[in-house]
């Protein structure tokens, strides 16, 4: 069972592979495999022998980046190399790689990022798309010598090419414009390209074995466009999901056929299989089944022989536990690997499966889909008890009709609540204890007690697209690993690049559709800035103008549907402004609109100090961080509870991930609170339940449909509520400002390191150094780092 409440039942054979396999390719003899790996660990190369599948020989490389190619007679292959904007080239011989080179794709490094490439069929050209340069271009194979380029524009993000098989076009994938690019070559030069619409997010390419049909795996949309790769045209959309009509969360993205051309084969990364159709009679293809397979498949290929179905499953069948980390530093303050920290510890895995025959795979489709709690009519997957305020189904009455969102950062379920002998916690692994969150204590108590929530994200690049979307679209999950390892790429989440965005959009979509009313105060938000006064004048001051946010220049958003639903002047990530000063903003803006009649159904704010700023000299303590984070919290929940809004109200509190930190349990149970009249005192709820399932329970409280297949298929949080309201108001804990306002001296463990990492965005200092350093300014300098667990299964337990 995974932490997503999805579960896996692969089939077949498989052999380990490192961090994120993201692409595999066949010699064209068909007797080796390469698989290429661009996760946040070490980025390289593996090759596999396919008579007995053992491994050859692998090379480490600094980056590399999906693209992989052979030459037509298969001593050459080339090789991305991501972020570094060069090509790797290698001799290749029985599995072995040798002679290596490189040649850059352009004159001055800036941000192209080779992805997707291709060998011309006669050896003599190489046609590399730039999905971060949105570009595509053709390059000498021998010498490196650029031959032409084709810029397709701003966010296009070009991802995989293909030639045809006369070498005369060339066809190209938009990852961000949702359409495919044929490209006639004319010599040197080239033609006007065709574009051609397909679904949302259009990644990898396949022709058919005669060449006359292209397909495309479209992400974002569950579905596969098949193009007439003559006239241009779309003759068929093949849907890859479980069933028909489903939301987004299928995620097709790799493709492969069957040497004879009969049988299509397409990796579903978030369904976890491999869907299958018959495409042997141009424009009547059919789906013939599915195939369970491991976490996240990114690449499916077929043997030479067409005997032996290969699978590259990007987060392989589960982690374990981490004995070695994560500790970054040793006593001779060596720097150790990444092998054992939560974002390295779902290596990939490949999957090596007998070619099922037809009259097995309905068999197997119905394991595939045991093995997903979505319902094929989007109802929930359980129903509520007579009475319970989170109705049975969309647009049934509920007596909550406000909910309030927090989003917090970073911290697990043992960090913080590791010490409550109600729950099962590990008191060890606990560094904010009572004395300094006695509000999240007190609330835990008072209200619910959550110990077996978990969190789908690994990262906050992820968890912020989860926490709000329910989903992680692919270009997020091939982004952020290489991000978050110092490859390079960039932060891709929270509305800084369109192609982020989920097909059905985010929570704040959703209320938009339903005519719920919504505002957020700091999610996918930027900070309001000091006001530059005009010259000859002074700067204004609140005082003077009896205007509080006077000296401010206004925040603003990517996100056009939260344009007018926010607050300006309500600062998000910001670890050198205090939480406390956003509760007070939120509570203000909340009475306002409280007595003005406008209160608006859904409310997400964001709370993020007690992601803490390490040691850094100057700063507030980790501790104080949480404690200030923890007083804010209970400042907001005691104003809300006092207001006349308390009796309709539900204030849910979640992590966006739980990277920063141990748990006995498992590395992506978290904190999560949901605070309301019909939660207070109903104790210990033991249900296990994920992010997607407080999604969802707001979404049947306010009548909104819901976002992907996780939340639909999530369990809502019936037994976390009680039939009958309480509403006693909550009383805020005080924290002393003693504890609140300890600031890191220059000689505190990991000062120095502390002024080393960037605190200004989120996650983008080393996490590694980061939790080394958080633990031991707690502990104390010698306490050593335990060994959290960092387990991907989980498993439900009983009340009892």
């Amino acid at each position: 069972l995974l932490p997503n409440q999805w579960y896996l039942d692969p089939v077949g054979d498989d052999r380990p592979l490192g961090q994120f396999p993201m692409n595999m390719r066949l010699s064209p003899d068909g007797q080796y495999l390469v698989v290429a790996h661009c996760g946040a660990g070490e980025h390289e190369l593996m090759v596999f022998r396919t008579s007995g599948n053992q491994l050859v020989s692998r090379v480490v490389l600094p980056n590399v980046y999906y693209g992989l190619a052979f030459s037509p007679d298969g001593s050459r292959l080339y090789v991305s190399g991501g972020e570094d904007e060069v090509i790797h080239t290698f001799d290749f011989e029985k599995g072995y790689l040798s002679n290596p080179g490189s040649f850059p794709i352009a004159p001055v490094k800036e941000q192209h990022v080779p992805c997707g490439m291709q060998v011309s069929p006669d050896g003599a050209w190489l046609a590399v798309t730039e999905t971060w340069g949105n570009a595509v271009g053709v390059w000498n194979a021998e010498t490196g010598v650029q031959r032409w380029r084709r810029d397709f524009g701003t966010e296009s993000r070009p991802y995989d090419c293909v030639f045809s098989p006369d070498g005369v076009r060339l066809f190209v994938s938009l990852w961000g414009q949702a359409k495919v690019a044929m490209i006639p070559l004319e010599g040197e030069g080239i033609g006007e390209p065709v574009l051609v619409e397909t679904g949302e997010h259009p990644n990898e390419l396949l022709l058919s074995v005669d060449g006359t049909r292209l397909f495309v795996a479209n992400a974002n949309v569950n579905t596969v466009s098949v193009i007439d790769s003559a006239t241009m045209q779309v003759t068929e959309t093949l849907n890859t999901a479980l069933y028909p009509d489903a939301l987004e969360g299928s995620t097709p993205n790799a493709l492969a056929v069957s040497p004879d051309g009969a049988r299509l084969f397409i990796a579903n990364a978030d369904n976890n299989s491999i869907a299958v159709f018959d495409i042997e009679e141009s424009g009547k293809s059919r789906a013939l089944g599915a195939i369970p397979v491991g976490w996240y498949p990114t690449s499916v290929r077929v043997s030479a022989d067409g005997k032996t179905l290969y699978v590259a499953n990007g987060k392989g069948f589960s982690s374990n536990a981490n004995p070695r980390g994560p500790n970054p530093y040793m006593r001779d303050d060596t720097r150790r690997t990444y092998e054992q920290h939560a974002k390295v510890m779902t290596p990939g895995a490949l999957s090596i499966i007998p070619m099922p025959p037809n009259d097995v795979l309905p068999e197997l489709t119905a394991r595939v889909r045991r093995c997903s709690p979505y319902r094929e009519d989007k109802q929930p997957v359980a129903e509520p008890t007579a009475g319970n305020p989170i109705p049975a189904q969309v647009g049934d009455p509920s007596p909550i009709k406000h909910c309030i969102y927090i989003i917090k950062e970073n911290r697990t379920y043992d960090q913080v609540f590791g010490d409550m002998p109600e729950g099962r916690g590990d008191p060890d692994l606990c560094l904010f204890p009572e004395k300094f969150t006695p509000n999240h204590h007190a609330l835990a108590r008072e209200y619910v007690l959550l110990d077996n929530f978990y969190v789908e994200s690994q990262v906050s690049a992820d968890g912020h697209e989860w926490t709000t979307g329910a989903y992680a679209t692919d270009f997020v999950q091939k982004t952020w690993p290489s991000s978050y390892g110092g490859h390079g790429l960039t932060y891709p989440s929270e509305g800084r690049w369109p192609i982020a965005y989920p097909e059905s959009g985010y929570i704040w979509d959703k209320c938009r559709e339903a005519g719920v009313s919504y505002f957020g105060f700091g999610e996918f938000v930027g900070n309001p800035e000091p006001r530059t006064p005009e010259a000859g004048q002074e700067q204004t001051g609140t005082i003077a103008t009896g205007d509080p946010d006077a000296h401010l220049e206004p925040a603003t958003t990517p996100v056009k549907t939260l344009e007018g639903h926010f607050d300006p002047f309500y600062n998000g990530w910001d670890l050198d402004y205090l939480d406390m000063d956003r509760a007070m903003r939120f509570i203000s803006e909340f009475n306002r609109m409280l007595g003005e009649g406008s209160l608006p159904q859904f409310m997400i704010v964001r709370l993020p100090n007690d992601h803490t700023a390490g040691t850094k000299e100057g700063s507030l303590s980790p501790r104080s961080m949480v404690a200030d984070n923890d007083l804010a919290l209970g400042m907001i929940v005691e104003a809300v509870s006092a207001s006349a809004a308390w009796p309709k109200t539900a204030i849910f509190v979640v992590q966006d991930d739980a990277q920063n930190g141990p748990d006995h349990i498992d590395a992506h149970r978290t904190v999560a609170m949901v605070v309301s009249p019909y939660t207070r005192g109903r104790g210990l709820d033991r249900t296990m339940y994920s992010t997607a399932s407080m999604l969802r329970s707001m979404e049947l409280i306010l009548g909104l449909q819901p976002m992907s297949q996780y939340d639909a298929g999530a369990l809502p949080m019936y037994n976390t509520f009680r039939h009958e309201p309480d509403l006693t108001p909550y009383q805020c804990r005080p924290v002393p400002e003693e504890l609140r306002t300890v600031r890191n001296s220059a000689d505190a463990w990991g000062a120095d390191l502390s002024a080393q990492l960037n605190f200004e965005k989120e996650d983008a200092a080393d996490d590694l150094v980061f939790n080394e350093i958080v633990w031991r300014s707690i502990k104390g300098a010698d306490s050593p780092m335990p060994a959290p667990v960092r387990a991907a299964f989980v498993f439900p337990v009983d009340d009892d």
